[in-house]
């Protein structure tokens, strides 16, 4: 089932970023569907937050899709050559976001495999934020596209873990966010290969 706008407007991102944790994210170009378990997560807290692109309130062409309601997509370029691929979460005006860091692959595994030049069954596919867009063909096409229709998507199908299961650290490259780089707000599946490195608790 897909996931609702609603599910995205709930105001407490630390509580989604686990929660998406066992969701699959599904795309969808040219008749080619292709989708993954999300397996790591980071959350960025706004305006409050330093490490988010909306520390301040800072509002640039870039950044202004931040500022709509949950359940759009926030893609943008990280050294000149990745994309990285954002869930907007919470309320209009309250810049919330998920990073999507790493997926398990799920469907249409050999689309995968070609775009990444690499089997399925290495953890590299899909490991790492860069990684993950790619294998699922995310670009900045796909920047400020409604996570309700049949581009992108995220559909529940009813993989949970425990809080046993999901490991919490700070997030991973966010050094520039002073003494919110130590955060706790990277989220992983304990033991999934498929997650970044470093993959320790």
């Amino acid at each position: 089932m897909k996931l609702p706008r609603s599910y995205y407007s709930n105001q407490d991102v630390l509580f989604l970023a686990q929660d998406l944790l066992g969701k699959v994210l599904f795309t969808e170009i040219n008749g080619e569907i292709t989708a993954g378990i999300i397996i790591e997560t980071e959350a960025y807290f706004g305006v409050q937050d330093k490490a988010s692109h909306a520390y301040g309130g800072r509002r640039t062409d870039r950044t202004e899709i931040l500022y709509n309601s949950g359940g759009v997509s926030y893609v943008y370029l990280c050294y000149g050559i990745h994309h990285l691929f954002n869930i907007v979460t919470s309320v209009e005006d309250d810049p919330h976001a998920v990073l999507v860091r790493a997926v398990e692959p799920l469907i249409g595994k050999e689309i995968m495999e070609l775009r990444r030049n690499m089997p399925a069954s290495k953890a590299a596919i899909s490991a790492g934020p860069g990684s993950a867009a790619k294998a699922l063909g995310i670009d900045r096409s796909f920047n400020k596209k409604d996570l309700t229709e049949n581009e992108i998507w995220i559909e529940d199908h009813g993989i949970s873990y425990t809080k046993a299961e999901i490991v919490t650290g700070p997030r991973i490259g966010v050094a520039y966010a002073q003494e919110h780089a130590l955060l706790p707000w990277r989220f992983f599946v304990k033991g999934n290969k498929y997650v970044s490195k470093p993959n320790k608790g």
